[in-house]
């Protein structure tokens, strides 16, 4: 049997979807610490399936759907099965329709994705990636959940809204931007993006772990905050154009 350069990347995508398969397993015994810890370590071999195709120069259209198949796994089903375990059952029905959205949405992000995918390079994303969701998720329960007591006062009210909120973002017009390529030129491109990232991993080094909800709150509303400004800007201009053609109207008129 022929061993192709393919078969590079397709590795790290089913180490994805088999961290995506131990986190359930731990969720099911309650054990979210360990879980949310596996669909971060599925985040990590996601990120480097993208590094290895550009390195191999294997990047396919079988790589781009197993990665979705992998990602509705890892960052849908998984924190999904997690939430409901660590409080989200307490709620009852409420409590699973809350659990399904980010599997529901997540598949949904993901079908958008691969249907609007031109070639293999993206600049930005439409919409909240769905490792960024299901990892936010997970730092939430990592800084917040108690293997003792769980979560307690307003976390878990916060959990469901955190829940819904990513969810819907995932299926929302909001632009995120890519990771930087971690080349030469990738990082000349866009030399903020990488500041940015190595700023974020080394204030969640250096905390050990206690500013990470807090950079991912960060980067998920740093890209709500864009969209708004950008939607205001392009408000602003149309009213401008307006006004200004009226006032040639008028000239005209008069």
């Amino acid at each position: 049997m022929k061993i192709t350069r393919a078969v590079v990347p397709s590795l790290f995508t089913v180490l994805n979807v088999f961290c995506g398969f131990l986190s359930i397993l731990h969720s099911s015994h309650s054990e979210i610490e360990l879980a949310a810890m596996f669909i971060i370590l599925a985040a990590v071999f996601d990120a480097f399936d993208g590094i290895m195709a550009r390195i191999t120069r294997s990047s396919s259209q079988f790589g781009v759907e197993l990665d979705s198949l992998a990602d509705v796994v890892s960052f849908g089903a998984a924190p999904s099965f997690m939430v409901y375990q660590a409080h989200l059952h307490t709620l009852e029905n409420f409590g699973i329709i809350i659990s399904a959205m980010p599997l529901v949405f997540g598949a949904i992000r993901l079908a958008r994705f691969n249907v609007q995918l031109v070639g293999f390079e993206k600049d930005y994303f439409k919409g909240l990636p769905v490792p960024a969701a299901a990892i936010t998720i997970c730092a939430f329960l990592l800084q917040y959940n108690t293997e003792q007591y769980g979560l307690h006062g307003w976390t878990r009210d916060g959990l469901a809204v955190l829940v819904a909120v990513v969810s819907l973002l995932m299926v929302s017009r909001v632009r995120y931007d890519t990771l930087p390529k971690l080349t030469k030129r990738g990082l000349r491109a866009h030399p903020m993006r990488a500041i940015a990232i190595f700023s974020a991993v080394l204030a969640v080094l250096i905390s050990k772990g206690r500013y990470f909800f807090l950079v991912m709150v960060f980067i998920v509303g740093f890209g709500i905050l864009r969209s708004l400004y950008e939607w205001l800007r392009t408000t602003i201009k149309h009213v401008e154009k307006d006004s200004d053609e009226e006032s040639e109207i008028s000239s005209i008129d008069f």
